[in-house]
């Protein structure tokens, strides 16, 4: 591939940056956006691994393709000097310490979800999830559609449409509608940046520890999971609390696999866990089918991202400056993102049963506006203590 992008002998070696990355995936708490910037503090301008271009250029592939943001961009760092073994280890590295902390919690919640306590934590935990994602919404919204000003409805006003759209059908529903993310990318590439097949008169085709559940599955049940994820790994563009409203859509909705109560639980240990939001797939997965299902249900999430940066990666330079692939993308995003919205608003209306819920999830809101340095962990176990206070006291 052209050197491996036209880069010089790297300055580190491959073990070291898989065990960078392994350390990265076992205490980078914060999200998709703090994970993100610790690897540009620490890749460029700490250890001076990566330039400021190759990090920019990984970045915006990592926006630009599905997959949940921060596992891609270091997919495509281990790409860049070491190609696909390289991409693979880092992969690996950064995904699998989430992936034994979520199924470990996954053996927990199965013996003990029938305690008192284990309700009482998730009480004030479920509230809190509501605020920490209702606060993720309205950045990726800031971010991905604009500004909400005059000025930017003026400008961005189909995205706008798009977004608000996404938004009413989620909640009426209470489902994720893929077409719809699909006919919202064509649109806004046709308006903004039509390719040029669409001028051309062309004909179209058509497009051993039975309490903790750790090995309870069948065979067809893990199809269905290996199915549904990749699909759920498909249509995440941007940040890995993207996949919210589409998990949501599925495994309470549609294959009634979670309890409403189960869903915002599995939010939640995503939230308390270190490494990539999307991990909560490994949670649902095991409470779904064992440990064969976490598997199943983690690998088919993160093989489109995978596959996406590896065959992308070797093209970017060109496809980036495609302008209709951007319109299709930015269509498709503005869509997600009001999907996103929509199932807050949803979830939110199953979660907020009272008035100490509705002031846990407003106060994790305001933490996480005023107080810049409190991580969504701490938020998490501070509302896993209130909950056990209000019930204890009720």
């Amino acid at each position: 591939m052209e050197d491996r992008l036209n880069n010089p002998k790297p300055a580190y070696s491959l073990p070291e940056l898989t065990k960078y990355f392994l350390k990265l995936g076992t205490w980078g708490f914060g999200g998709p956006v703090a994970l993100v910037g610790y690897m540009h503090r620490d890749l460029v301008e700490n250890k001076g691994w990566l330039t400021e271009e190759e990090y920019k250029e990984g970045l915006a592939l990592a926006q630009l393709a599905p997959g949940p943001l921060a596992a891609q961009l270091g997919i495509y760092i281990g790409f860049v000097h070491y190609g696909l073994v390289g991409a693979t280890l880092t992969g690996l590295a950064f995904v699998i310490p989430s992936f034994i902390m979520v199924v470990l919690l996954g053996m927990a919640y199965q013996l003990y979800s029938g305690l008192s306590w284990i309700h009482n934590i998730f009480y004030g935990v479920g509230a809190a999830v509501i605020g920490i994602i209702s606060i993720s919404a309205y950045k990726l919204t800031i971010k991905s559609v604009g500004k909400i000003s005059y000025q930017s409805l003026k400008a961005n006003w189909i995205l706008w449409a798009f977004y608000t759209i996404a938004i009413v059908i989620t909640v009426l529903t209470q489902q994720e509608q893929v077409l719809l993310f699909i006919f919202a990318g064509l649109i806004y590439m046709i308006i903004k940046a039509p390719p040029l097949w669409l001028k051309k008169p062309i004909s179209l085709s058509v497009l051993g520890v039975s309490g903790l559940g750790f090995w309870q599955f069948t065979k067809s049940t893990l199809i269905t999971i290996a199915v549904f994820f990749v699909k759920a790994g498909t249509f995440v563009f941007g940040s890995g609390l993207a996949i919210v409203p589409f998990l949501h859509a599925g495994v309470v909705e549609q294959y009634k696999w979670l309890s409403e109560t189960q869903f915002i639980d599995a939010v939640a240990v995503a939230m308390i866990t270190p490494g990539p939001v999307v991990i909560t797939v490994g949670f649902i997965g095991y409470l779904v089918a064992g440990f064969p299902g976490a598997l199943v249900a983690a690998l088919a999430t993160f093989l489109p991202c995978f596959l996406f940066t590896v065959l992308l990666a070797p093209h970017f330079k060109k496809i980036v400056k495609n302008k209709s692939i951007k319109a299709f993308v930015e269509g498709i995003t503005a869509s997600v993102i009001g999907a996103l919205v929509g199932s807050v608003i949803v979830i939110a209306g199953r979660s907020i049963i009272d008035i100490p819920t509705a002031l846990i999830a407003i106060t994790s809101v305001l933490i996480l506006i005023y107080i810049k340095k409190v991580n969504e962990p701490f938020i998490i176990l501070g509302a896993a203590i209130l909950g056990l206070v209000i019930k204890s006291i009720s």
